[in-house]
């Protein structure tokens, strides 16, 4: 379209702010590294996902397994099926990814499908490939030529399909609230369900071995299904966990279940009405994905790890082997060449962006309590680190960071900004804590104000501080003198108040229940009133630059101009493969932290090359040629 063309459309519609075609804001670069969800194993690796990459492991040595190879892929790898040369990967909202894995040190996506709902499981067989597609159903998709998969058959059932499982001529799956429910594919271009079993729980994974079916139906556990006829499944047995059974594979006589807070559970299944636990191994995380066979289990920890265990004793599995991967990213800030990333159990991780489109983790830094939140103010980054209060590190050498102190809070640490020689530290149920870092080494709390919610998040600016205090709204803390914080204005109808940023005379504040967006004037700081709002979705984070506001929440980035603070209008957005955590802006450049998937970098909305910013004609030449 010529900018004369887009001019006419400003001027039609001048209530609105032209915004450009096309991706806005530009995806530029990511790293994308974060959930393990899903693993599946094939003679001497080992796939599974981190984040949006796959990647492959040799554990041709199980006490040493070794990352040999990845590829990013645009969706959270949700489920994995591993047939001779290709590994069928179940992508999220992304659909089926195809990789072919013949050389594992070079994974190569060569086919790709998207598919309505989310893709959460995947099983292939006789050349086709059946995915648990959440609200969508069962899909059927002919993968006989793996660079070109075609859908050729679909079923809706009752509940989520979240997970597959195929024998014979039957899909079997796991339906969440739906239980189990049978497909007859035998005809896979007119699948068709044909039986179904209740279960008292929520059904999300599945494994069939004989005549039996093996849910992991939540805090129900363990359920078995005698599915010789599979018009009629029936229950015959089940074991019930400590925890939540998310996951089962099964290798000769026992089932192998990811009880996500309680680790792995050994269950003999010999005898398929008596099922009874045998061994457990408990981990420091959350397990997922499980595959195993009759020498080693492979577990996923959602938060951040492949872990090798030797169950050819089934009454004593041993951890043997580890691959650390990164956790949740739940915050960022940036500094020069650099992200840093609070990584929520991980702690501390730097990412080199100096060149975007090659994002390269450099540093890492675990800490002892739980990374939710990063500020940094020259050498130093500050994380505030839940139940570990706030620690103090040195990222003058990014590539090693090293802690040089701490403080530790009476609650939980959740958000940290830094003013000159002060941190202000948004502690949950104990208001604000102020602590004094002139002397890194020794960081002292030297005031501290209770608030009547939950501090989450802290923004400083003039001598105020703003605390986003969840139930409690929106407090305006005067720390012109820091040992002694006074409140002195607050605006509480504001839902669950998660975050805050302020520029000038506005702070600006989203969370949950709240409406999305809300832009409250605080030049009078005694009496903050709400002067605009739009409507994002709930939750996240918010950061505010040359008269936009970036807001992280839900599955996306949302750009929002507020040149009129009391008319703010968005003008651009962007998915993102999981929930958006954080934000920060740097340069024209939007950093977005993401829980399950890492951090994505975009490049802001602009509507010309020549630097016109949207809405922005006031330099355009009134002569049209």
């Amino acid at each position: 379209m010529s900018r004369a063309g887009l001019l006419a459309i400003c001027v039609l519609t001048y209530v609105l702010p032209c915004v450009a075609e096309g991706d806005c804001p530009e995806l530029v670069g990511q790293w994308p590294y974060g959930a393990t969800y899903a693993v599946a194993v094939s003679s001497s690796h080992a796939y599974f996902g981190n984040g949006t990459a796959l990647m492959a492991a040799d554990v041709s040595n199980p006490a040493s397994p070794l990352v040999v190879g990845e590829v990013v892929l645009p969706g959270v790898v949700r489920g994995i099926t591993v047939v001779g040369d290709h590994a069928y990967v179940a992508d999220g909202t992304s659909g089926l990814k195809v990789v072919d894995i013949s050389t594992p040190t070079g994974p190569i996506e060569v086919g790709s499908i998207e598919l309505p709902g989310s893709a959460q499981d995947v099983a292939v067989a006789g050349g086709y490939a059946y995915v648990a597609a959440n609200d969508a159903g069962l899909r059927v998709i002919d993968v006989s030529t793996p660079t070109n998969p075609i859908e050729v058959g679909h079923v809706g059932i009752t509940g989520n399909a979240v997970g597959v499982a195929i024998s014979g001529t039957h899909v079997y799956l796991a339906s969440y609230a739906g239980g189990l429910r049978v497909i007859d594919v035998s005809t896979p271009t007119s699948p068709t369900e044909v039986g179904h079993a209740d279960t008292p729980g929520s059904a999300s994974g599945v494994a069939v071995s004989g005549s039996f079916a093996y849910v992991a139906d939540g805090t129900s556990g363990l359920r078995v299904i005698d599915v010789s006829t599979p018009t009629n499944p029936t229950e015959v047995g089940f074991w019930n966990p400590p925890g939540s059974a998310r996951a089962v594979s099964v290798a000769s006589s026992h089932a192998f279940v990811a009880d996500e807070i309680f680790g792995l559970r050994v269950i003999d299944v010999s005898v398929p009405a008596s099922p009874s636990e045998v061994g457990i191994l408990y981990i420091e995380g959350i397990a997922q994905g499980i595959a195993a066979s009759v020498e080693y289990a492979y577990l996923t920890d959602e938060l951040g790890a492949l872990r090798v265990v030797e169950v050819a004793n089934p009454e004593n599995p041993t951890e043997v082997g580890f691959i650390d991967t990164p956790s949740y990213s739940l915050s960022v800030a940036v500094s020069g060449d650099y992200a840093y990333i609070a990584n929520d159990i991980d702690g501390l991780r730097v990412v080199d962006v100096g060149t975007p489109g090659n994002a390269t983790e450099v540093g890492h830094l675990d800490t002892p309590g739980v990374a939710s939140d990063v500020a940094v103010a020259g050498d130093q980054a500050f994380i505030a680190d839940r139940y570990a209060g706030l620690r103090v590190i040195d990222v003058s050498t990014p590539a090693t960071p090293v802690e040089l102190g701490f403080v530790d809070t009476p609650g939980y640490a959740e958000g940290v900004a830094v003013a000159g020689s002060v941190a202000y530290v948004a502690d949950y149920g104990y208001g604000l804590r102020v602590v004094d870092v002139s002397t890194p080494g020794n960081p002292t709390e030297v005031g501290s104000i209770d608030t009547p919610g939950y501090a989450e998040g802290v923004a400083v600016e003039g001598g105020y501080a703003y605390v986003a205090d969840g139930y409690g709204g929106l407090r305006v803390i005067d720390v012109s003198a820091p040992t002694s914080p006074v409140e002195i204005g607050f605006l509480d109808d504001l839902g669950w108040a998660q975050d805050v940023a302020v520029s000038g005379a506005y702070a600006y504040v989203v969370g949950w229940y709240s409406g999305g967006l809300r832009v409250i004037d605080v030049s009078v700081p005694a009496f903050p009133v709400e002067v605009g709002s739009l409507d994002t979705s709930e939750g996240g984070a918010v950061a505010v630059s040359s008269g936009r506001a970036y807001v992280a929440s839900g599955y996306g980035l949302r750009v929002v101009d507020i040149s009129d603070p009391t008319l703010p209008v968005e003008v651009g957005s962007s998915a993102t493969p999981s929930d958006a955590t954080g934000v920060a802006t740097h340069s024209d450049l939007v950093y977005v932290a993401e829980l399950a998937s890492g951090l994505e970098i975009f490049r802001d909305c602009m509507v010309f090359s020549d630097g016109f910013e949207s809405g922005d004609t006031s330099a355009w030449s009134a002569t049209v040629p």
